[in-house]
């Protein structure tokens, strides 16, 4: 999903779109090949394994793709001479917070999608001190699984939904983070820095706004996490500081901005 967005966004540069059969993060050797062959300047690892509650029932495979990938994908670019840029989460803090977090608090994951995200952070800064690390939240768009889209699809044959409202975060369109990721690489970015769009609230608020603006006449109606069991937890405030993305000059728009956009190339070809 946001793969497809970068390479929509990305012009002006020689750019090469990799997935999974190019080659498998969990094989340097493969990786070392693909990365020769390029012989990139900068590297953007946007790939992962995404399914959180599918990471809390694997956990070796949460590990093997989230941790040791990139870490894998770390070596080569620094034998290469490289740059790294890698996109993290949200969930590698614990939400026990209610004001937003700054890049230096410390990584306290409740779930396995987090802490294989977070053991990642650390073991990427390791190797490559002058890494950029690039957290976002909730990320949706076009061409993907995706909450909206799901909202959307449940929307048109049920007249009432059910959706939580004590997890709150900050909604963040792909476009708006691939446009966000070329800029930092263009601009050297290293370390971590928050990358989400503008604007706070909760999946109900989420889901009311998404159906609001494609006209859907479904009724959202607010519940709680403990009515909703899943196999892995989740923060319940995960909202990120825009502070680090601010001192690079970058302003994201607030996501609400972004839905109209989403819902325009929602069914067109990627």
């Amino acid at each position: 999903m946001l793969g497809k967005a970068l390479m929509r966004q990305w012009s002006g540069d020689e750019v090469a779109g990799l997935g999974s059969a190019d080659a498998d993060l969990r094989s340097p050797d493969e990786i070392e090949k693909v990365v020769c062959e390029s012989n990139p300047d900068w590297i953007v690892l946007s790939a992962a394994y995404t399914d959180v509650d599918g990471c809390e029932k694997n956990r070796e495979l949460a590990m093997a793709v989230n941790t040791h990938g990139p870490v894998n994908v770390a070596r080569v670019a620094k034998r290469n001479g490289a740059k790294l840029l890698f996109v993290s989460t949200d969930y590698v803090f614990n939400g026990k917070k209610t004001t937003p977090y700054e890049t230096g608090d410390p990584r306290d994951p409740i779930n396995a999608y987090g802490k294989s995200k977070a053991d990642a952070e650390a073991g990427l800064l390791e190797i490559s001190p002058e890494a950029c690390i690039a957290r976002t939240s909730w990320l949706f768009g076009p061409w993907g699984k995706c909450f909206p889209d799901t909202i959307l699809k449940l929307a048109e044959t049920r007249p009432e939904l059910d959706v939580v409202d004590d997890q709150r975060g900050c909604p963040t369109y792909t476009f708006d983070l691939a446009t966000t990721i070329i800029a930092l690489c263009r601009k050297g970015a290293k370390g971590i820095v928050h990358c989400t769009n503008r604007g706070v609230c909760s999946w109900f608020d989420f889901a009311s706004e998404v159906l609001r603006q494609a006209g859907s006449k479904t009724q959202v109606r607010p519940t709680t996490s403990d009515r909703f069991v899943r196999p892995a937890a989740r923060p319940s405030y995960s909202v990120l500081s825009h502070a680090s993305l601010d001192s690079y000059g970058i302003t994201m728009r607030d996501w609400k901005d972004t839905l109209s956009d989403f819902l325009r190339l929602r069914d067109t070809p990627a």
